[in-house]
């Protein structure tokens, strides 16, 4: 039999390769800026040690395209950031999104993870897991450290188990219904906390874009961050529940570009994506009808708006076709 680690690379596991080389590049553009312009020896030190993991990536995965005769892809360069660029974010900002970032990147690795059968790559993968947990520990000790770190609600407990014996603790579409589970708390808290980072990011791309079209489609984004955080707040507010505080102050006055559009784009469009993820998520595991019914039409708003940014790409040749099936019926036709 063919040994295991001889195997050639399914599609899956090429998709996830595929992906992983396009973030790691991304952040490597997004990390040198941010060690221009950041000021807190504390948070430079995550920043550098993100850079670093990303930076180790790449020959890795280079290696595992090449050793497939699979294409390496183009990513991100030295073209798509400007080094010189003033600061458009405050230090906070970079130490919460690095904690954003290691969050999303746990969820990426853990589903990389569970389509690798090749023991390499599985090997590869447990140690990106792994680098992505210890990367947002740290990120969240220096939060709290700084007193920025933003806690989840903390709830009376009660004073025995109980169970559901009534249809009514589903609730209905519209209306009154019961309090809100712990899950479904904790999901709405996550939701506003990344939806507020997504705003600030849209805000800060939007100032400093050279394009009409995606200044606007950036002001679009920003607004429907917005009105997310908006929802979910007033979902958490009417349970007597503190939503996350929200501000717009990790933004500096600066319109000189850091990134290309191309990577804003794309970016823009990876943090859609795993929007799309998290509300499936949090749909799937809150039991209220409303609940349901307002993460099947906010997923439904982020969709339109994630073809709007495809659309955008395609346009301006932005967007990387990602590994493909052979077409058998274009290649029938060049027979002919």
């Amino acid at each position: 039999m063919e040994p295991i680690h001889n195997a050639s690379l399914t599609s899956a596991e090429i998709s996830q390769l595929w992906a992983s080389y396009q973030n790691d590049t991304l952040a490597i553009c997004v990390m040198k800026h941010f060690l221009q312009i950041v000021e807190d020896p504390d948070i430079a030190a995550i920043l550098e040690e993100s850079l670093e993991l990303s930076q180790s990536h790449i020959p890795i995965l280079t290696n595992f395209f090449n050793g497939e005769n699979w294409p390496v892809p183009q990513g991100f360069t030295e073209n798509d950031v400007d080094l010189s660029a003033p600061r458009l974010v405050t230090d906070h900002f970079m130490l919460y999104y690095i904690q954003q970032m290691g969050t999303v990147g746990i969820n990426g690795y853990s589903m990389a993870l569970s389509l690798a059968t090749r023991q390499d790559l599985h090997t590869y993968y447990k140690n990106c897991m792994t680098e992505s947990m210890n990367l947002q520990a740290k990120s969240n000790e220096l939060l709290l450290k700084k007193g920025f770190y933003i806690r989840a609600p903390q709830l009376t407990p009660p004073s025995g188990i109980d169970f559901v014996t009534d249809q009514k603790f589903l609730g209905g579409w519209f209306g009154e219904n019961r309090p809100l589970a712990t899950l479904e708390i904790a999901h709405m808290f996550a939701n506003v906390q990344r939806n507020v980072l997504g705003r600030s990011l849209m805000m800060a791309f939007s100032q400093v874009t050279s394009t009409q079209k995606i200044r606007d489609h950036m002001v679009k984004g920003k607004e429907l961050a917005q009105k997310q955080i908006t929802q979910f707040a007033s979902k958490l507010n009417d349970n007597d529940i503190q939503s996350p505080i929200t501000s717009d102050a990790d933004v500096t006055h600066s319109t000189y570009a850091p990134f290309s559009d191309k990577l804003m784009m794309y970016h823009t469009n990876a943090l859609i994506g795993a929007s799309i993820a998290y509300y499936g998520t949090s749909m799937a595991q809150s039991l209220r009808k409303d609940l349901q019914l307002a993460y099947t039409k906010q997923i439904a708003e982020i969709m339109k708006y994630a073809s709007d940014s495809v659309k955008i790409m395609i346009e301006n040749g932005w967007m990387e076709e990602p590994p493909m099936s052979v077409d058998r019926d274009q290649l029938a036709r060049k027979k002919d």
